[in-house]
C-alpha cells in the first residue's frame, strides 16, 4: 500500500509517498508560510498563496503515484495562526485531505519514531534524543518523553536577528535568547539525532557538497567544530552569497544562520560533542503511523 505523508512546516513543506519498504520519493518547498506570524498571529497572504500552489502540486503528486492513504501534519506556524482553520480549509482541496494541527509533543514524537526506526535506529547509541528544529519551535525527544521549545530559524531571525552579515551584537542578543529559553531543558542522551531541513542543510554546508540531495547527508556526524566553522562563514555573508552556496536550498538562505544558532544551543544544552544527521523525520513517522492502520 502506498501512503503520502505531508508535513505543513513553519518554513517549508515536505512529502513523503512510501509502502513501507520502497522510498518512492521526497519533496521538500519552501514556503515560508510562517513569516510574521510570530507578530502578527495569522498566516500571511503571501505565504498562504505560495503554500497552495506546493500543496496542490503534492496533491497532483500523490493521485499519479496512486497514494491509498495520505495525511498532512501541521506544526507551529499553524499552532500561532488565528486564520489556520481558513488555511486548512483550502489545504484540503488541494491535498485531498485536511491538515490535523499537531502539538510539539506530537510532533516529537513523530520525529523520534521516524528518526530511530530500521537498521540505522538499531545502531545508535542509547539513549537517544532526537532534535527537530524547525522554523517555528525547536523539539527535543527522547523514548520516554519529548521537550518543545518555541523558537526556530524563523522565529529567531524576526526576533534577534535580521541583519546580513550579522553584527555580533545581534549574535549575542540570539544567543542569549536562546540561552534563556533552552535554561529549563533536562535531557540526558548517549546519542543526538538531528532531523529536518535545518541539520541536514548545516552537514550539507559542513560536507562542502556540491549538491544536497537525499541520501548524501544520512549518518554524517556533525562535531561542534565544524558547526562553529558553519556559524562564522555564514555570520559573514550577505542572503545573496549564503543563497549561493552549492549545499544550501537557496531559500533557507535568509534563516540558516538562525537555524546555526539554534543547532549550537541544542548541543550545548545537551553537552554533545556532536550530532547524528538522520534523513529519516517526523515525515517517516507519519507514513509509520498510516502504514499500521488495519
Amino acid at each position: 500500500m502506498k501512503v503520502g505523508a505531508v508535513d505543513i512546516g513553519t518554513n517549508s513543506i515536505r512529502l513523503l509517498i512510501t509502502d513501507g519498504t520502497t522510498e518512492f520519493g521526497r519533496w521538500e518547498v519552501v514556503t515560508g508560510l510562517g513569516r510574521g506570524v510570530d507578530g502578527s498571529g495569522t498566516l500571511s497572504p503571501e505565504g498562504i498563496e505560495d503554500s497552495m500552489v506546493a500543496l496542490a502540486g503534492f496533491g497532483a503528486t500523490m493521485d499519479a503515484e496512486g497514494v491509498e492513504r495520505r495525511k498532512a501534519i501541521a506544526t507551529s506556524a499553524a499552532r500561532d495562526a488565528s486564520n489556520r482553520e481558513l488555511f486548512f480549509d483550502l489545504a484540503r482541496s488541494a491535498l485531498g485531505v485536511r491538515p490535523m494541527l499537531v502539538t510539539g509533543e506530537e510532533e516529537a514524537r513523530l520525529a523520534f519514531a521516524g528518526a530511530t526506526a530500521g537498521p540505522f535506529g538499531r545502531l545508535l547509541e542509547p539513549p537517544v534524543v532526537v532534535s527537530d528544529i524547525g522554523g517555528g519551535s525547536t523539539e527535543l525527544v527522547t523514548a520516554d518523553g519529548a521537550v518543545s521549545v518555541d523558537i526556530g530559524s524563523l522565529r529567531l531571525t524576526e526576533r534577534v536577528i535580521p541583519s546580513r552579515p550579522a553584527p555580533s551584537s545581534e549574535m549575542a542578543a540570539a544567543r542569549s535568547l536562546l540561552a534563556d529559553l533552552f535554561r529549563e531543558v533536562n535531557l540526558e542522551g548517549g546519542t543526538l539525532v538531528g532531523v529536518a531541513g535545518t541539520w541536514t542543510s548545516l552537514a550539507a554546508i559542513a560536507r562542502d557538497l556540491a549538491r544536497h540531495s537525499t541520501g548524501t547527508v544520512h549518518g554524517h556526524r556533525l562535531t561542534r567544530i565544524e558547526l562553529q566553522s558553519v556559524i562564522d562563514s555564514l555570520a559573514g555573508k550577505t542572503v545573496e552569497e549564503t543563497a549561493a552556496i552549492p549545499a544550501l536550498h537557496p531559500r533557507r538562505a535568509p534563516v540558516i544562520l538562525a537555524g546555526s544558532l539554534v543547532a549550537e544551543a541544542v548541543m550545548q544544552v545537551l553537552a554533545m560533542e556532536e550530532t547524528v544527521v538522520s534523513e529519516h523525520d517526523s515525515l517517516d513517522g507519519v507514513a509509520m503511523d498510516l502504514l499500521a492502520i488495519p
